[in-house]
């Protein structure tokens, strides 16, 4: 089966064409907040590089946040949007749990880090010990709380991490590893959405929604 990954959480979108577990095609690029512009492109161009056909593809793989509100928004409506149409089923993965994925090698626990304004961060806490575990579930948080909550020696990533390296250091010291950014690799969802897919656990394109983890703000209308 062809899986298609779908990353729009962050202001680095991805594209990942995977099947059997080996990645036949993916794309990573800078996007900011074009992603209802860029993401179709890139993605018939994905399918034109790798010479598969759109209905060719078997499930589609979404993050589904947290992470930006219009990103996430134009990822999940375009995933559904396609699993609707190729009548296929659909899977959301978190965000948080991609970007740690990324760094499962570790011994330690890992604590990947969004932006989520408002000077409060987006963060979760998972292991790879013997398995791959979630020790704490998605969040939202700040800095200073954070510093409480980690008890042990714990690897932050995500490129937010390294933005609030030396807050974190200064909280934590040597209970803070920063780890050095990597390009986020949506094929990476293959591996975190495997279990459901053998069991054939499957989303509902019609009740997936985005996990913003708050209520996004509403600028209040003027008074005339």
């Amino acid at each position: 089966m062809i899986l298609l990954a779908i990353d729009t959480s962050t202001d680095s979108a991805g594209l990942a064409l995977v099947r059997d577990g080996k990645t036949l095609a993916e794309a990573t690029w800078r996007c900011g907040q074009n992603h209802s512009v860029e993401l179709l492109p890139r993605l018939t161009q994905l399918l034109n590089e790798a010479e598969i056909e759109l209905k060719s593809v078997g499930c589609i793989l979404v993050a589904r946040g947290p992470g930006s509100y219009n990103g996430l928004r134009v990822g999940l409506s375009t995933a559904k949007g396609l699993a609707f149409s190729l009548d296929i089923p659909i899977i959301g993965v978190s965000s948080l749990e991609l970007e740690a994925r990324q760094h499962a090698q570790s011994d330690l626990p890992i604590a990947p880090v969004l932006n989520a304004g408002r000077g409060e961060i987006a963060t979760a806490l998972y292991r790879n010990k013997d398995s791959w575990q979630q020790l704490a579930p998605e969040h939202i948080t700040t800095v200073e709380a954070l510093g409480s909550e980690i008890k042990d020696k714990t690897l932050f990533c995500g490129e937010y991490a390294t933005v609030i390296a030396g807050e974190l250091k200064k909280r934590l010291k040597d209970k803070a590893v920063i780890a050095p950014p990597l390009p986020r690799r949506s094929s990476r969802m293959a591996e975190l959405a495997k279990a459901r897919l053998e069991a054939h656990d499957y989303d509902s394109p019609t009740t997936l929604q985005p996990l913003y983890l708050r209520r996004p703000a509403i600028t209040k209308r003027r008074r005339p």
